[in-house]
């Protein structure tokens, strides 16, 4: 199950750490009821881009990097899987989930280290951008409608390091929290400053444990065609062939919907038998087919 941002702030919402906690409730009895009512092995992982960013601006704040992005991802990790497990046990008692901090292994040649795409981090004057581009090595951008930003690269996952680790820990019975901001990325010869797509990054662990389903919980109720036009329409059912065609088309933007369909479209290709979208607060009835867009080999 891989959770949105809005798991845990909502857009203009507070930072803090009662606002992370309310939502994350949520979050929380989905994935209870899943793996207690209908009996599932459950990992979830999650998003962290507004937390790495904050930690960044307070770095900046103080006009030192203590920490590279690498390490950034791997704090939030522990910080939303504390509070994820914490949520989790208060619904189904002590000890019954745990957080892993995961690395994800990414190839130096990937052609994104050439062209750096992922914004990230808070959003400055274009001259305060460029001023700290030129400080700290950064490549920075306009983000149309908000401003200037730092981007990053984005390469392709290649495997989760900590995938037989996570089997184990299923197999003990556990709920298992994973793979926070698409995993810690690193390559043959340690970290890389770097952000892998969360959902591409979930769909790579979800094939490597066998997984039999791929749940993509967000901010929307499913997958749509001609989404900001009168003629939108939300797919409830549809195979992988139809769905690659529209995918193909253009239909789903890369800086939203296009991720997660491309997630699910690899992994049901890789032997998932199923995969699901759809919105957050609807968790439980997409993962039973009753809500969302149900995706299928």
């Amino acid at each position: 199950m891989a959770l949105g941002g809005n798991a845990f702030a909502r857009p203009g919402g507070p930072m803090d750490q009662e606002e992370h906690v309310k939502n994350i409730k949520i979050a929380a009895r989905v994935v209870a009821k899943i793996a207690e009512e209908d009996g599932a092995q459950v990992v979830v992982t999650h998003g962290n881009g507004p937390q790495v960013g904050l930690l960044d601006e307070l770095q900046l704040l103080a006009e030192r990097r203590y920490f590279r992005l690498d390490a950034l991802v791997a704090a939030t990790q522990g910080l939303l899987g504390y509070l994820l497990v914490e949520s989790i046990d208060e619904v189904l008692g002590p000890g019954r989930a745990v957080a892993v901090v995961t690395r994800t292994l990414v190839d130096e040649g990937d052609r994104a280290f050439e062209n750096p795409t992922k914004f990230v981090g808070p959003v400055y004057a274009r001259e305060d951008a460029e001023r700290l581009a030129a400080k700290y090595g950064w490549a920075v951008r306009e983000d149309v409608g908000r401003g200037w930003r730092r981007v990053v690269p984005s390469p392709e996952p290649a495997a989760v390091v900590e995938a037989e680790a996570i089997k184990a820990l299923l197999d003990r019975g556990l709920i298992v929290v994973a793979l926070g901001g698409g995993g810690v990325p690193v390559s043959r010869r340690g970290g890389v400053e770097a952000v892998v797509d969360k959902d591409l990054a979930s769909q790579v662990l979800a094939n490597a444990l066998g997984a039999e389903a791929l749940v993509i919980l967000t901010d929307v109720d499913g997958v749509y065609v001609d989404f900001n036009t009168p003629r939108r329409r939300r797919l409830e059912r549809i195979n992988a062939e139809e769905l690659e065609r529209l995918y193909r088309e253009g239909q789903f933007p890369e800086g939203s919907m296009g991720p997660k369909v491309l997630a699910a479209l690899r992994f049901v290709r890789n032997g998932g038998k199923w995969a699901a979208i759809g919105a957050l607060e609807d968790g439980h009835e997409v993962f039973k087919g009753r809500r969302g867009t149900l995706i299928l080999p």
